[in-house]
């Protein structure tokens, strides 16, 4: 169905997400999600590639993402949890990997992967990107 075909309310809807979506800050966030290696990055490896943000607006920034269903926060089961490693992932949910398609939001995707690959990252950085992550 195109934008215009759609009725008022799905459109209201549609603006509500992409202000969302392309806000400079939560942009951001989607690209680093999408090129992470695993598309499932931990808030610490999100706060270390976004050095300009404090952590607390990183977080601020993803609850706004979860809460449009655009993210979503995954669980490392309990009985796989190990200590100092991380169990909270945040990734893109199935509607949100809908929406991001429709709106070709996602044809950078390899490019993101690549970018990422190429962050020089701390040994504790290295160590929370190869962590075990939850079957998705």
């Amino acid at each position: 169905m195109s934008t215009s075909d759609r009725p008022p309310s799905d459109l209201e809807s549609v603006r509500e997400q992409l202000s969302v979506v392309t806000q400079e800050t939560r942009f951001a966030l989607i690209q680093d999600i999408l090129g992470h290696p695993s598309g499932l990055p931990t808030l610490k490896e999100l706060d270390y590639v976004n050095p300009s943000k404090s952590r607390t607006t990183i977080r601020q920034h993803l609850q706004q993402l979860v809460d449009a269903g655009i993210a979503e926060e995954v669980f490392l089961p309990e009985d796989e949890r190990r200590n100092d490693m991380p169990y909270k992932f945040y990734g893109i949910s199935d509607a949100g990997r809908e929406f991001l398609d429709d709106h070709m939001l996602l044809r950078a995707r390899e490019t993101l992967r690549e970018i990422y690959e190429r962050i020089e990252k701390t040994d504790d950085i290295k160590r929370y990107e190869t962590a075990q992550r939850p079957e998705r």
